[in-house]
């Protein structure tokens, strides 16, 4: 193996107390009721449009036109970039664990659904001593997981057959688009999701701290086809 490939939110940063903070500073300065911040768990991973809808009340939703959707869309990530640092951390070990797996010579990247100026942002204040090959987020142009394309353009940027790279992730989306892309899908259990989801899923195998990408690299851990 060659590569490393990391999804972001739930797999190498707990981002769930500010995004669910960003979402119902939304719904409070509309008068739409709020959620607690574990109902986030089920709302995130599929791109900020989708969690805006999913967060905002159904008879709500269903009288917006696209363009207020839109608006409210924009007002939230609004919010969020604000507030994009108040709560994040990385999980426990992981700066180490990366720098360790750098260090022996893996290319990392990371391909998350979470706004490309976002993602740029909280890569650079949680990692900044890791040297990552990529770091993409959502953008125009390019199909969000679990649609493969962004994760194959990453592998042909690093030179890297999917087949040399593990993706890690925390949810059903992350599994679906390793497996689509040819790349090993690997589950962590501490993420948003848990490890039941990601085995459903299709995980070769499930990381339960963050250093058994360490024994995953050392190719300690059996995979499951």
């Amino acid at each position: 193996m060659k590569a490393f490939m990391f999804d972001l939110d739930g797999t190498l940063l707990d981002t769930l107390a500010d995004i669910a903070a960003a979402c119902n500073c939304l719904l409070a300065a509309h008068g739409w009721p709020q959620h607690p911040v574990a109902a986030y768990r089920r709302m995130v991973g599929n791109g900020f449009a989708t969690l805006i809808r999913r967060a905002v009340p159904a008879s709500v939703l269903e009288s917006l036109d696209d363009q207020s959707l839109d608006r409210l869309v924009e007002e939230g990530r609004g919010l969020y970039a604000q507030h994009l640092h108040d709560a994040t951390v990385p999980y426990p070990g992981m700066r180490e664990v990366l720098a360790e797996l750098a260090r022996r010579g893996f290319a990392l990247a990371v391909l998350s659904n979470k706004p490309d100026d976002m993602t740029q942002a909280v890569i650079a204040r949680q990692f900044p001593a890791i040297s990552f090959a990529r770091v993409c987020g959502g953008r125009a142009g390019m199909p969000l997981k679990p649609d493969p394309a962004g994760a194959l353009a990453i592998l042909r940027e690093m030179n890297v057959a999917p087949e040399d790279c593990f993706y890690v992730g925390d949810s059903d989306v992350d599994m679906r688009t390793a497996r689509a892309a040819g790349m090993v899908p690997v589950g962590v259990s501490w993420g948003f999701r848990g490890e039941e989801e990601v085995r459903a899923a299709g995980a070769a195998c499930v990381l339960r701290q963050t250093e058994d990408a360490l024994l995953l690299a050392d190719g300690k851990l059996p995979l499951q086809k």
